[in-house]
Parts: structure tokens; C-alpha cells; sequence
């Protein structure tokens, strides 16, 4: 055990662990996930306020059920969003594409 705490470090097993952690990050964070869950989740909060509107909520909007409106439109944009990030994926870039950044990037460090 005290001989792989003493090894050196294997350059080859960084890079690896780094292209891992970015490919992970990748797949994982997606704008479109996080903005199409929150309209969904406020559109159907709102869409329920506006089935349930008193009639001095009606008067304060000129007749118009706005809370229904809103929620349901809020409730379409976010199924159009995650829609849009099932129909088009992100691209993870490949392992050779990421390690030739990552090759890139140590290269600019060492010049700078």
C-alpha cells in the first residue's frame, strides 16, 4: 500500500481522469434541462393559481385569467425545451478531441 501512495504520478491516468470529469460535466449540465424543468414546474404552480382565481383576482385583470394563461404558456415553453434537448443531444466531443485540448492547454501554460 505505501508503494502506490509513493509512485509517481502516471501522466497518462491524469489526463484520463481529467477527460472523465469533463465528459461527465458535460452530459450532466445542461442549460436546456435546468430552464425547461423550472418553466414546467412554475407553469403548472401558476396554472393551478389560475383554475382557482377569486373573482377580485379576475376584476384586477379586467376579466382576463391571466394566472391560467401565463402558467400554461410558461407549462408549453418548458416542454418545448426539454423537447428540444431530447431531439438534439449535446455532443460530447470524443476522447481524442478532448485530449488534444487538454494537450493544448498544458502546451499554453508551460509557453505562458
Amino acid at each position: 500500500m505505501a508503494e502506490e501512495l509513493n509512485r509517481p504520478q502516471d501522466e497518462l491516468l491524469s489526463e484520463t481522469e481529467e477527460l472523465e470529469k469533463r465528459s461527465a460535466a458535460a452530459r450532466l449540465f445542461d442549460v436546456r434541462r435546468v430552464i425547461g424543468g423550472l418553466f414546467v414546474v412554475y407553469g403548472v404552480i401558476v396554472t393551478l393559481l389560475g383554475l382557482f382565481n377569486s373573482s377580485k383576482d379576475m376584476e384586477k385583470a379586467q376579466g382576463v385569467r391571466i394566472n391560467l394563461w401565463m402558467g400554461l404558456s410558461m407549462l408549453v415553453l418548458g416542454l418545448l425545451f426539454l423537447a428540444w434537448m431530447w431531439w438534439r443531444p449535446t455532443v460530447v466531443p470524443s476522447t481524442e478531441e478532448l485530449r488534444e485540448e487538454l494537450r493544448e492547454e498544458r502546451d499554453n501554460n508551460r509557453e505562458g
